[in-house]
Order: structure tokens, then C-alpha cells, then sequence
């Protein structure tokens, strides 16, 4: 396991920081690869019910690391490219969008290129006040290459999402909050705790609706009305036999705060 990334499990929540502070948590291969593997891991832990993204130091993720790449050892460079995995499917946005565990970005400081998708691809994100996104990608030559193309113009629309990208514009935390790119704003020494309080009460929930909800959320952005609600049925009738359910209909009942199992 490399230093560059670590992870903390605490009860059922699972937080993964971004380790690189001195380098404004740039991505570096190591980093890009165990990212990956740390998220399938906290997905299939039947244990965890929350996954907390954030970065350690003054800001969330800076991008690729552009130092290594000039000099032929990081992504993108002829020099690291043997090295790094090309195969999307593995890559970390395309597992942020594939895991079925709830993700949250604690937004801290900026959040700039494949740093913004990173953040983008979470299902939730509670940005600190001096948090930012930075579209720069047309600034730097490329483009959105981790899934910005595609998620923002589903959750800013097409016209915003164009400006946001053709410009390479910086948005600051309430500028995010308002086109609806955060879902909220706290303080940034409230940071932690207002994502830690958030995980807890997803947590507290039938994780197998949790993650049956998720995922049915994302079949639906590519689907059907009737074929969905189809989907949705398939799903329902394995929850109606799970021992959550009969907990969560005995709770309810009996007035009190339900004990959910994961079975």
C-alpha cells in the first residue's frame, strides 16, 4: 500500500484521502492505480456503508501531475505510459460510477482538472468555503478526459456546462452551490464533521436499499421509463425477502430507530 493514498474504516464508514499535500494531491501512477483497488475493496466490505473522498493539506486534487509527466515518469508521458493501466473500466472515475457503496467528496481547497471529475464523479459533495472547481482542461490543451464531458452537463445542463468547459473557468464554493455542483457549503474547519454526520445517517439505512437505489439511479440515466420501472421491480422483490426489510417494517411499528443488518 502507498502512502500516497490512505484509508481510515471507522464503523461502517470508510474514508479515502488523497495523500500528496505537498504537491496539492496531484495524481501520480501509484496513487491512480491503488485508488481504484481501495474503492472496489470498500465496496465489496460488507461493513462499510459510506465511502468519504477527500485530500490532505490546503486543497482536494490539483489534476494530473504535470511535473512527473515533463519529466517522462508520470501520465500521460511517454516514460510512465508502460506503467500506468489504460484500461478504463479500472480507472477511478469510471469505479466511482460502477460502486454501489454511497461516495461523498469532502471538498477541501481546489479541485482543478482530473481533480474536479474526481470530485464531480462522487454522488455527494460538501465543499469547505475556500473550496473551488477549476474547469482548466482547454487551458492546459486537453479535454475533460475523466468524465467531465458527461457528468457535467447532467447536473448543470448543456449551455452551462459548455460555458464552464470552453472557458476553463474557476468557480468558487458558493458559485457551486448555486448551479448545483455542491450540495452544500460549511466552514472550512466544519469540513470533516458536517461529511462525517452526513455518511452516519446514510449509513444508518438498509444498506441493500441504499445500494439497490444507487444502482437503479444509474441504470436510469440510460434507459427507458417502462424498461426502468421494470428494473425497479427485479430489484424490489429480493429487498421484500431480506431481513432488513422485515426490521425496517418492525421499527416502524414499534416507534423506535431501525437496526439494519446488511441481510
Amino acid at each position: 500500500m502507498s502512502d500516497e493514498l490512505l484509508i481510515e474504516k471507522d464503523g461502517a464508514i470508510a474514508t479515502l484521502t488523497l495523500n500528496r499535500p505537498d504537491r496539492l494531491n496531484t495524481i501520480s501512477v501509484p496513487m491512480l492505480n491503488e485508488l481504484s483497488e481501495r474503492l472496489v475493496e470498500c465496496d465489496r466490505d460488507r461493513n462499510i456503508r459510506a465511502i468519504i473522498l477527500t485530500g490532505a493539506g490546503r486543497g482536494f486534487c490539483a489534476g494530473l501531475d504535470l511535473q512527473d509527466s515533463a519529466a517522462g515518469t508520470g501520465i500521460g508521458s511517454s516514460g510512465g505510459a508502460p506503467a500506468v493501466n489504460l484500461d478504463l473500466r479500472d480507472a477511478p472515475p469510471t469505479v466511482l460510477h460502477k460502486v454501489d457503496t454511497p461516495t461523498i467528496c469532502a471538498l477541501n481547497g481546489g479541485a482543478a482538472g482530473y481533480g474536479m471529475d474526481l470530485a464531480l464523479g462522487c454522488d455527494i459533495r460538501i465543499a469547505a468555503q475556500s473550496a473551488k472547481l477549476a474547469a482548466a482542461f482547454t487551458k492546459r490543451g486537453v479535454l475533460p478526459e475523466s468524465g467531465g464531458t458527461w457528468l457535467l452537463p447532467r447536473l448543470v445542463g448543456w449551455a452551462k456546462a459548455s460555458e464552464i468547459i470552453f472557458t476553463g473557468r474557476t468557480l468558487p464554493a458558493d458559485e457551486c452551490l448555486e448551479l448545483g455542483l455542491v450540495n452544500r457549503v460549511v466552514p472550512d474547519e466544519l469540513l470533516i464533521k458536517e461529511t462525517r454526520a452526513l455518511a452516519d445517517e446514510i449509513a444508518a439505512n438498509a444498506p441493500l436499499a441504499v445500494a439497490a437505489s444507487k444502482r437503479m439511479m444509474r441504470m436510469g440515466l440510460s434507459e427507458e421509463f417502462d424498461d426502468h420501472v421494470h428494473h425497479v421491480f427485479l430489484q424490489l422483490m429480493p429487498l421484500f425477502g431480506s431481513a432488513d426489510f422485515v426490521e425496517g417494517m418492525k421499527s416502524f411499528l414499534e416507534k423506535r430507530k431501525p437496526e439494519f443488518k446488511g441481510r
